[in-house]
């Protein structure tokens, strides 16, 4: 018996269509920017393509086809080719260059022809691999053009819909589903219809529909002219308008013409072979070292998902990593970059360029010598790293039954703003989709408000801040902030927090020292930071946090920190005389603002001071602050401008910090902690600007990070002395807050305690008489303190 044929293995072959891809990501990513200011959406969106494509297809074969910058045969036969495109922005010619990179890295070969387009060189290859095989073809690309080369199911098309990640996989029915008529006859709807993108003219007065009408009846244009050319009664009888016949007499040579420019050429001189598979020749390091230079975090994760452990710069088998040092050398990276939040394994030795972690570390002591930060390294963050980890391990008591309580009682409030949107919609429909909320608000039922325009996809946006402006038009859209806001209590926090409770009734989070660039610590799965306080409706979720049997929650917070820090470190007189009197700072710096005594003082002019002070803080402008005030803008100025020049202390403070930024690309903190800028001399005007405001906040947010994990530490060494480690238990760290469980019989003591421990951080010589002072409440509760 003669043995059974194996049946050959199908070939995947994907050919890239590089600049239709890179358009696309550019403009789905505009604002994409790497900390030295630099554009990289359309790389980002490019390399999350070809991940995308080597996840889902598997693909044996890469090939990149490009379009080169010279002119091509089109241009030659029609001078007016793609004449109508507007000039490609400097940023994007930048990423073009740089996307070759991204290509060598994966081993994808280049393939490019002068005088030909990349549509072309696709073709010439589809063409040929359709005639063999075991093979089957996949042309990722973003525009309709290469549709005209689907065959089957053996050449697909796979495309972006929108945006980067929205994509659909055509095969030759799919096309036909889509548009109406087959692959083939993409060019001759081009052909009458136009295209306006590669400015091909078409049938001038014939649109989308007819002209698929045409190709739906007459196949191609060269049988609808023949036809013509025979009987055009018969168009007629067809049902085809006289005009429209009339249009495509008068037009024939532009339909035959804008035909052949719609067509793909598939015999362009190209060179390529099939000896070696791509992830044959690719090397991992390559591509992710690439991806750290660019600084894409996210899909450096990726290379190892998709090579496995085929990556030197995974942790070796060998080497058995000590967590306390990975802890160590991880912080040590983040005060050197600060913007490369919690730094793993694979940051640490990439940054470095050490082939173990031992070597890593003793590299970042000495950078950390020479940029000047080792001491906050050694005086502030080291000796917080077993405080942090105790206060991980400790977790929090969770009262589920309140929050399941809570949630019926959301559910239920739910389902009543469901129905009232549905009657004042007048259908059902799913408000957590984007598209059917707009087609209801702005189509449906025509709401609009003054500048109201599309978004970059070409629809409305249903964003709150759109919402906002929309709540005085109709009463659906304060049900809807309604439904959003109890949507996300109930997924994010309600519904949520009672599966990750331990078996001792505890909810554990990861907190995180290396956080946030400015020094603040984070903390995820989950986050504790952005437990919600603005709504009762958030805050009754702090009710469900308690202390066990027998105890309390004690919370100590420094009272308007950032406000006394600003004071200090500017040495506004005026500000700094406020908090040495004891006085309400908003009230102090409405009565100067206003030019009235204390007293005299409205809630309306106390609030504008508080809008302002912490405004002002953050880099806040006329434009934010007419927007907050809801004042006009010449008010808005006329308050600003008093602001400053009552405070001319405060002012010249935040400009000198300002130009340091601008001149050095970083700031510094009281205790020498630096955070780096290096958006602020971008050539790119609003993430300069948005640097300099971060630049004006850094030394300030800095300073209080800093003075809260000093506390801390102190805390942890007191706590130790007296032998209450038992008795006080580290449960939450929330910016200037810190939250303890702590034994009946003992809150009297740390309430008495603790508060000047905190209070006595900052030296008196410091501290220019400004007083710094803790609030301090406790409570069975975190939402019901006292």
């Amino acid at each position: 018996m003669a043995p059974k044929k194996i049946k050959p293995e199908t070939k995947k072959i994907v050919i890239l269509d590089s600049h239709a891809i890179i358009h696309r990501a550019y403009h789905a990513l505009p604002d994409f920017m790497s900390s030295k200011g630099e554009a990289t959406g359309a790389l980002y969106g490019l390399s999350t393509m070809i991940f995308g494509i080597i996840k889902e297809f598997k693909p044996d074969y890469i090939f990149a086809a490009f379009d080169l910058p010279k002119p091509t045969y089109r241009h030659t036969v029609y001078a007016d080719y793609k004449s109508g495109r507007k000039a490609i922005d400097e940023n994007l010619i930048a990423q073009i260059k740089k996307s070759r990179d991204i290509f060598h890295a994966f081993n994808i070969p280049i393939l490019e022809n002068e005088g030909f387009e990349a549509d072309d060189v696709i073709g010439t290859l589809s063409k040929k691999f359709e005639k063999e095989k075991d093979v089957e073809v996949i042309i990722a690309s973003g525009d309709m053009d290469t549709l005209q080369l689907v065959k089957g199911k053996k050449v697909k098309v796979f495309t972006l819909k929108k945006g980067i990640k929205d994509t659909i996989l055509y095969d030759e029915q799919t096309v036909i589903d889509r548009y109406g008529f087959a692959p083939y006859q993409v060019p001759d709807y081009k052909g009458l219809r136009g295209d306006s993108s590669d400015n091909i003219i078409g049938v001038k007065g014939i649109g989308e529909k007819t002209a698929t009408d045409l190709i739906q009846k007459y196949q191609t244009i060269e049988n609808l002219y023949k036809i013509i050319s025979k009987n055009e009664k018969q168009l007629i009888d067809d049902g085809i308008k006289p005009r429209i016949v009339e249009l495509l007499k008068e037009h024939e040579e532009e339909a035959k013409f804008s035909k052949m420019l719609a067509t793909i050429q598939t015999d362009v001189p190209v060179d390529f072979d099939l000896n070696t598979k791509w992830k044959d020749g690719v090397d991992p390091d390559r591509v992710r070292n690439l991806f750290v230079q660019l600084e894409f975090r996210s899909l450096q994760n990726k290379v190892a998902e998709i090579f496995g452990g085929n990556i030197s710069i995974e942790v070796p088998a060998e080497e058995k990593v000590d967590p306390n040092l990975l802890c160590e050398a991880s912080i040590a990276l983040w005060l050197l970059r600060s913007s490369m939040n919690n730094p793993g394994y694979q940051d640490i030795i990439t940054f470095t360029k050490k082939k173990n972690l031992k070597d890593a570390y003793e590299c970042l002591l000495e950078m950390m010598e020479k940029e000047d930060v080792l001491k906050v390294y050694t005086e502030i963050e080291k000796p917080l790293i077993p405080v942090v980890t105790e206060m991980s391990a400790n977790g929090i008591m969770l009262d589920t039954d309140l929050l399941a309580d809570i949630s019926k009682e959301y559910h239920t409030e739910i389902d009543k703003i469901s129905k009232k949107i549905f009657e004042y919609a007048g259908e059902e429909f799913n408000m957590n989709s984007p598209k059917q909320l707009a087609d209801i608000l702005f189509k449906k039922m025509n709401l609009s408000y003054k500048g109201m325009r599309k978004g970059k996809s070409g629809s409305f946006s249903t964003k709150e801040e759109v919402l906002q402006k929309l709540l005085e038009v109709h009463p659906i859209v304060e049900e809807l902030l309604k439904y959003r806001e109890l949507a996300k209590l109930l997924s994010t926090y309600i519904d949520t927090f009672p599966s990750m409770v331990g078996m001792d009734g505890r909810l554990r989070t990861t907190f995180i020292q290396a956080g946030a660039a400015t020094g603040r610590m984070a903390s995820q799965e989950p986050n504790f930071q952005n437990i919600p306080v603005k709504t009762e409706q958030g805050r009754r979720i702090r009710n469900a946090f308690i202390a066990k049997d027998g105890c309390k929650l004690v919370a100590f917070d420094y009272s308007q920190i950032e406000l006394r820090l600003a004071a200090i470190l500017s040495e506004d007189e005026k500000l700094i005389q406020i908090f040495k009197n004891g006085e309400d700072v908003h009230a102090g710096v409405a009565s100067y603002m206003f030019g009235i005594p204390q007293e005299q003082v409205t809630k309306e002019q106390r609030n504008r001071a508080k809008v302002i002070n912490f405004g002002i803080l953050y880099g806040m402008g006329v434009s934010a602050l007419q927007k907050n005030l809801k004042v006009d803008r010449k008010e808005a100025q006329e308050f600003y401008n008093t602001y400053f020049e009552k405070f001319s202390g405060l002012a010249e403070y935040l400009e000198s910090t300002k130009e340091f930024a601008k001149e050095h690309g970083y700031t510094v903190t009281m205790y020498g902690r630096k955070r780096h800028f290096d958006g602020i001399k971008s050539k790119l005007p609003f993430l300069r600007a948005q640097a300099e405001r971060m630049a004006i906040n850094a030394p300030i947010q800095g300073t209080q990070a800093d003075l809260i994990k000093i506390a801390m530490v102190r805390i942890d060494d007191f706590l130790k002395k007296e032998n209450l480690k038992d008795k006080v238990k580290l449960v939450l760290q929330i910016h200037d807050e810190i939250i303890f469980e702590v034994d009946d019989d003992t809150v009297n003591f740390v309430e008495k305690n603790i508060p000047k421990i905190m209070e006595e951080v900052l030296d008196d010589d410091v501290r220019k008489d400004v007083p710094i002072l803790t609030d301090c409440e406790a409570g069975e509760s975190w939402g019901k303190m006292k």
